[in-house]
């Protein structure tokens, strides 16, 4: 059973006094976001309500009491001598998933399928009795898969040989890969602040010490924070999202990209370029010269892809281009967790590589419609934010002007939307004034959750909210 620190719980808990309400109930929230969130995992053991008080500097009663409210909750479950186990209401154990399927969920960044997908479907079942013969073990992937991925990097400015190339179960698979093979435990990572928090959990599932480095939405990679991260700790890996950054949307220039590898290289880094979200440009269609084209040694630079983004969320298919030997050791490593990815879903995708080029221009005319709604929308009803204007990806990262990120997604959540906290993005609960939103859903959709926003907003009651026109389709849900 995980336990967790006084000081551990402490620094997720930062900010938590922001609500107006009485202190236990704040600390009940912001712990009971902990738990929703998964950044306190279910079955962890709570700190003693001593050890907790004294290490926030308050009252045992403010911490008894705020247990108290998880426990009648369900949030926590508590035995004499044995302590407080963080739980779902009812002892479920299930996917957060499973708990919002009334609820209109805005924490993931996804897309709708693609229209292609139904015939690439059809089209991959004609195809499968080809390939019954076989064992369906794939451990590196279908060689007409690798061939179509590879001749896209190509074509993109990258060349590349089907055998620098191999075949995952989506790009969380190949980080977690990536990281279980490049990382010992007690090694350095290095990774951006804030970023995708399931990166983090990988690496810090292979032992990693994480090395932050900030990303904003003004200025983007700080260069002297990454110069001396890479210089004074050597990281053994670093994971950068340098197109359309998530949360920022952010992209890195070709002079950095060439800068922080060849730094990299000096200090025997392996950069790993997360790149599911590199063609998603809204503003510039031409294509985009993929990260590792700008390495001097093609042992230093390794890139994910997936579908995930482009094509559904429900197609787990992800890859990794690295050196040829490097892909050999992921081969060798992967049979210790998974035998490889299904042979209809690569045959799927297969089929829509053929006319990606067309899917993904529709993809960014969905999301240039998107992006625009929701700016509109945030603007009419939220004039004191601060919305970015992403030149791509799905999500946007607004600025809130107070520290009451995980405030607002607690009465959010109460009144029927799901979205993810500001500090789910940081390393060490930080990013309280923050809040992204994803801009991939449709209009109707985004007003409903502008609307909710609204609600949770008032609740909060930072300032008021500008009021909405007296029309049915803008009425609170």
């Amino acid at each position: 059973m995980t336990t967790l620190s006084a000081r551990a719980l402490t620094v997720l808990l930062d900010g938590w006094r922001s609500s107006s309400g009485p202190a236990y109930a704040a600390l009940a929230d912001r712990i009971r976001l902990l738990i929703l969130d998964g950044r306190i995992v279910l079955g962890a053991r709570l700190p003693a309500e001593r050890d907790l008080a004294g290490q926030l500097g308050v009252s045992r009663t403010l911490v008894s009491s705020a247990y108290a409210e998880l426990r009648e909750g369900g949030f926590l479950h508590s035995v004499r001598g044995s302590g407080s186990v963080a739980r779902m209401p009812h002892g479920a154990a299930a996917p957060l998933e499973i708990q919002y399927n009334d609820y209109l969920d805005f924490s993931k960044a996804t897309l709708p399928p693609t229209p292609a997908l139904l015939d690439a479907a059809t089209w991959a079942a004609e195809q499968l009795p080809a390939y019954l013969g076989h064992s369906g073990f794939d451990p590196i992937g279908l060689p007409v898969l690798r061939q179509a991925i590879a001749d896209r990097y190509t074509a993109r400015g990258l060349p590349t040989d089907v055998d620098q190339v191999m075949v995952t179960i989506g790009a969380q698979h190949a980080i977690g890969l990536l990281s279980r093979t490049l990382l010992s435990r007690g090694d350095r990572a290095l990774v951006e602040s804030p970023s995708y928090p399931h990166a983090y959990e990988a690496l810090r599932g292979a032992g990693a010490r994480l090395v932050p480095v900030a990303v904003t939405n003004d200025q983007g990679w700080d260069e002297g924070m990454l110069e001396q991260a890479i210089q004074r700790t050597s990281p053994a890996l670093g994971y950068l999202m340098p197109d359309f950054h998530n949360p920022t949307g952010r992209s890195m220039d070709a002079e950095q990209r060439a800068w922080v590898l060849d730094l990299a290289a000096r200090h025997g880094t392996v950069l790993v370029a997360d790149e599911t979200m590199a063609e998603l440009s809204i503003d510039d269609p031409s294509p985009t010269l993929p990260f590792a084209a700008h390495a001097s040694m093609v042992e230093t630079a390794v890139t994910v892809g997936s579908v995930g983004k482009t094509v559904w969320g429900g197609v787990r298919v992800g890859w990794i281009r690295a050196d040829r030997n490097l892909i050999q050791r992921l081969v060798r490593a992967r049979f210790a967790n998974d035998l490889g990815t299904p042979i209809l879903e690569q045959l799927i995708v297969t089929r829509l590589l053929t006319d990606y080029d067309a899917i993904l221009d529709q993809r960014r005319e969905l999301l240039r419609a998107g992006r625009a709604h929701l700016e509109r929308r945030l603007a009419e009803r939220f004039p004191q934010w601060d919305v970015p204007h992403p030149a791509g990806g799905l999500t946007m990262w607004v600025g809130l002007g107070a520290p009451v990120s995980s405030q607002l997604v607690l009465a959010a959540r109460d009144e029927g939307l799901v979205l993810a906290a500001g500090p789910r993005f940081g390393v060490d609960g930080l990013f309280e004034r923050f809040l992204r939103i994803p801009f991939s859903h449709s209009a109707q959709e985004t007003d409903r959750a502008v609307d909710l926003l609204a609600g949770a907003w008032r609740r909060v009651a930072l300032a008021p909210v500008a009021e909405q026109p007296n029309s049915p389709e803008f009425m609170l849900v």
